[in-house]
């Protein structure tokens, strides 16, 4: 028979051993990490919180401290954290496995740092069943790394995901269709990288999407139409693709709550919606450099513009060689 109390000083001697471990692997050259010593409890160090009943690490949360090094696997030992954010420091090196270990996590933000190497094997594409163990993971930032390689293609087994921002990157290859496995997603970064090929028709089933960023890829070919119907999207950024086709006229209708649509430097064409007005929570509208029909004065949309944009965005081109309305 174990004893609980020796169990409970076991679990709580490896979250000591595992924050030494990572205080060993930093600098933090502004002394953020001063009371991290032997004479306080670690539920007392700065960027840490422990549950109050059983005493276990928690949250670990040092985001930007200026913090250099490298993130160690001992982090995995923290077997009760479910939340690690060290987004806006300058951590390098790979990413640890012993980040699958980190079966309670819900929320992983390593966005910001100088993180390198390939996207980890173990983040979907050769052991599905390890990264399994992250059910309860609901935000992966790993956005402004220097990581390469390709998205895996059974992302979509982090059924539990609501964000993903893999933006900032040089991943390369297709987006996977197993995105749109992602039933709860609500925010979805791929921006600034080297995607190629169609957006998949599978994002288009993901009615819980609030956010969709895939701008500055290497993006082709049409836009399915089910996209311009997430009634919950509010943010659409495609621009600087070799994108095609054109803007449903019911955009509106499709995208009720949309507040930002970028399609700019594009290949969209024929003729633009002219019940822009309908779409009541629009802030911003960029629709430069694509093969739309030209705009005159006396059309809707401008009036639209002028009214709704204002002078923030002066100059609206509606033609592959732009004209100044």
């Amino acid at each position: 028979m174990i004893c609980p109390t020796l169990s409970h000083t076991n679990f709580t001697r490896n979250d000591d051993l595992a924050l030494h471990a990572f205080k060993y692997s930093v600098r933090h050259p502004f002394n953020h990490l001063a009371n991290w010593s032997n004479t306080s409890s670690i539920c007392n160090w700065a960027g840490v919180t422990c549950d109050a009943n059983s005493e276990r690490v928690s949250i670990l949360n040092l985001a930007d401290m200026s913090l250099t090094g490298t993130l160690t696997p001992q982090v995995g030992n923290l077997s009760s954290l479910v939340e690690l954010d060290l987004h806006s420091n300058s951590f390098h090196g790979e990413l640890p496995k012993g980040l699958l270990q980190l079966q309670k996590l819900k929320i992983l933000n390593l966005s910001s740092n100088e993180f390198d190497g390939k996207i980890p094997a173990w983040f979907g594409r050769d052991i599905p069943n390890e990264i399994a163990n992250l059910r309860n993971l609901k935000a992966i930032h790993l956005d402004a790394n220097n990581l390469f390689g390709y998205i895996p293609r059974n992302i979509g087994s982090s059924i539990s995901l609501q964000e993903l921002d893999l933006g900032s990157h040089n991943l390369q290859g297709y987006i996977p269709e197993g995105i749109g496995k992602l039933d709860m997603l609500q925010v979805l970064g791929l921006d600034h990288n080297n995607l190629q090929g169609d957006i998949p028709t599978e994002i288009g089933h993901l009615q819980n999407l609030k956010i969709l960023y895939l701008d500055t890829n290497k993006l082709s070919g049409q836009i399915s139409s089910n996209i311009f119907n997430i009634s919950e999207l509010q943010e659409i950024d495609l621009s600087w693709n070799n994108l095609s086709g054109s803007i449903p006229s019911d955009i509106c209708q499709g995208l009720p709550k949309l507040q930002a649509l970028g399609l700019q430097k594009n290949e969209f064409s024929g003729s633009l919606p002219s019940n822009w007005i309908q779409c009541k929570e629009l802030k911003y509208l960029n629709l430069e450099y694509n093969f739309f029909t030209v705009c005159y004065r006396a059309e809707p949309i401008y009036s639209f513009i002028k009214t709704f944009l204002g002078k923030k965005y002066p100059q609206y081109h509606c033609t592959a060689n732009p004209v100044n309305p």
